[in-house]
């Protein structure tokens, strides 16, 4: 589908957020790690939500609290504390994240407020054992710019992040508090984007903004973007959780999809004057001798009911789709999902199906237009549910709520991004009554002087640092701009300063922290286990000749296997230590030897064989160089 986007009036605007790499967390000492491990202990809360100061209560918030689920927390003894449990106040946030977010802050040419003050977020989905996510407001009124143009940035705050979700059960979540207040960047923009193709250059160029201060975290999870969407007579959307930057032009463009079909389904819906029957019909009796293996387990439970509603002129349109694989009854079966925990739903636009006859499905539209007093047309259609009573009324009350908002066209509301670019149905939008003052934190003043230091020593910029890279270093174009982007770019700019003078090229360490690295990963190594000494070791042991360089990619999988030993140590295990010079000889004569005849056939023309065999045996143990250049002398010598 071609789309003219300026047509439809598009805007976008995007929530980065940023986990930072500080030594401490924001409001407490702990460090800011991720554990794999097993917890030591766990906490059961369950929270409710609360009105504000004007009376008022956050839509999000309350459906939240209606899922009444209990919260189970998990901690460990040695890397989380009371703070993060809710069983002590927080302590006075972390002075190098506060660093961090007014760096951030001069480099997208923000204002920078005279006093920071921190502000309780209300969240009761479980994910702060609080109930709220405590967040800094640091500055606004700011800009970047793109290839597309310039966009303006709203707001920077600096917020402690949420507890990691471990498990969502039936009626508990568990969450792990490793994760819960580590320093998180929320940068928020001006929905000043018009393009898909707009959307992922801002996005990485804030991204690019982040890594020139050396703070932000990598890898999986530590960076998640919020895209804010609407067009011209559509909607804004939210959709929350893009991992992926390659996602966010795919999630604007099919977002777009969405609102436009929904959009000409309001249309229809409107000119057949459509209407929800505000009643919910038992069909238990009429199917309860089904086929269908759905709802024959759904009547097995206790309390298991089938019910149903009509939704007059709606025919042909729940089965319509608006995102590639999805439909308008995926819309009507997701807020189902979410609202009452049920499985899914069955449409007449898809039946007979999944077991259902259709002699069931006639039976089915005269019952339940004689309950209701009306007669089924080809343009109506019914949803189904097949489950325990108590969760099918909550869910087709909330399957007519969102058929009444189909008729009105695109619903606000925060929505959740698929792997494949398609969002589905989380919660309702936030509302404005969920924030109000931190009693336990004071008024954090910034002078003109803090802020000059701040602006007089900014991080370098990685278009700055890739010419310097080509220039200081010698890397070829594509290996700086690797090594630029890399989480490891400090340790290389370390050791290329290090190993300077000891002939060891800025080219191999580049080429050893990412090629290298990339290589062994995927062999399935534990790369993330490697930290700057071993690499230190490496490269030591290189430039005192006691490994040579094909040694290298053998090392460093010693190392991922036994990250505890020293370079000493892996080489014996992997038997690698260096021959000297003689052992080498000796060894390459021995090969010689073995293969006279050839030798003597052939001449030089032995050469290749011979240096294949060579390295078959020396191969980690001498250098290659040294090899070829004995192994060339020792050959011309046999003539």
């Amino acid at each position: 589908m071609e789309i003219d986007y300026k047509n439809l009036g598009l805007k976008v605007g995007l929530e980065i957020h940023q986990q930072l790499n500080t030594k401490r967390k924001l409001f407490c000492n702990c460090p800011t790690i991720i554990r794999d491990d097993e917890p030591d202990g766990e906490i059961k809360r369950v929270l409710r939500t609360s009105q504000s100061e004007m009376g008022e209560i956050d839509k999000a918030a309350l459906i939240e609290s209606k899922k009444g689920k209990t919260f189970i927390y998990q901690y460990y003894n040695d890397t989380t504390c009371l703070v993060e449990l809710d069983e002590e106040p927080p302590h006075l946030p972390s002075e190098e994240a506060i660093k961090t977010a007014l760096q951030v802050s001069c480099l997208m040419n923000m204002n920078i407020v005279d006093e920071i003050h921190t502000m309780r977020k209300i969240v009761i989905d479980g994910s702060n054992t609080s109930g709220f996510q405590r967040t800094m407001f640091v500055s606004n009124d700011g800009y970047i710019e793109t290839e597309y143009g310039k966009v303006g940035i709203t707001s920077l705050c600096l917020e402690e992040d949420a507890c990691r979700k471990i498990e969502d059960g039936k009626d508990y979540i568990i969450y792990r508090l490793d994760r819960l207040g580590i320093p998180l960047l929320e940068i928020t923009t001006e929905p000043d984007i018009t393009s898909p193709k707009m959307g992922k250059e801002a996005a990485r160029r804030i991204g690019m903004i982040l890594r020139a201060t050396g703070k932000a975290k990598r890898g999986l999870g530590t960076i998640r973007q919020d895209v804010n969407i609407s067009i011209k007579n559509g909607a804004r959307i939210e959709v929350k959780g893009v991992q992926n930057l390659d996602l966010i032009e795919k999630i604007i463009e099919n977002e777009v999809i969405r609102q436009i079909n929904l959009l000409e389904i309001a249309r229809t819906l409107k000119e057949r004057n459509a209407e929800i029957i505000d009643e919910i019909v038992d069909i238990t009796e009429l199917l309860k001798d089904t086929k269908s293996k759905v709802i024959k387990n759904a009547l097995k439970k206790k309390n298991g009911k089938i019910k149903a509603v009509l939704l007059k002129g709606f025919g042909g349109l729940v089965g319509k789709e608006i995102q590639p694989g999805r439909r308008l009854g995926t819309e009507l079966s997701d807020r189902a999902k979410v609202i009452a925990g049920v499985g899914g739903l069955f449409h007449t636009d898809e039946l007979p199906n999944y077991g259902i006859t259709q002699e069931e499905v006639d039976k089915l539209k005269e019952y339940v237009g004689e309950k209701l007093k009306t007669t089924f047309t080809e343009k109506d259609a019914i949803v189904l549910i097949a489950d325990e009573e108590s969760k099918v009324d909550r869910a087709l009350y909330a399957i007519v709520e969102r058929a009444q908002e189909a008729i009105v066209g695109v619903p606000e509301e925060t929505r959740k991004a698929l792997e494949n670019g398609n969002t589905s149905y989380l919660r309702p939008l936030p509302g404005s009554a969920r924030m109000y003052p931190e009693t336990d934190i004071p008024a954090i003043k910034i002078n003109e002087e803090v802020i000059e230091d701040i602006k007089n020593n900014l991080p370098e910029m990685p278009e700055e640092k890739l010419e310097r890279f080509m220039k200081e270093y010698g890397l070829n174009k594509d290996l700086a701009g690797i090594m630029v982007m890399s989480h490891r770019v400090e340790i290389f700019e370390k050791l290329c300063k290090k190993y300077k003078d000891k002939n060891i090229k800025p080219t191999l360490i580049a080429t050893t922290l990412e090629g290298t690295l990339r290589e062994i990963k995927r062999e399935g190594y534990d790369i993330d286990v490697l930290m700057e000494r071993h690499f230190d070791m490496v490269f030591e042991g290189l430039s005192n000749e006691k490994m040579s360089k094909e040694a290298v990619i053998e090392v460093l999988k010693g190392f991922a296997e036994y990250p505890e030993k020293d370079l000493d140590e892996i080489l014996e295990i992997k038997g690698l230590k260096s021959l000297s010079k003689e052992e080498v000889e000796k060894i390459i004569e021995d090969i010689i030897n073995q293969n006279i005849d050839v030798v003597k056939s052939k001449g030089m023309g032995a050469m290749g064989m011979l240096m294949g065999r060579c390295m078959a045996v020396l191969r980690g143990k001498a250098d290659g160089k040294l090899i070829n250049s004995i192994l060339k002398e020792k050959l011309m010598n046999t003539q």
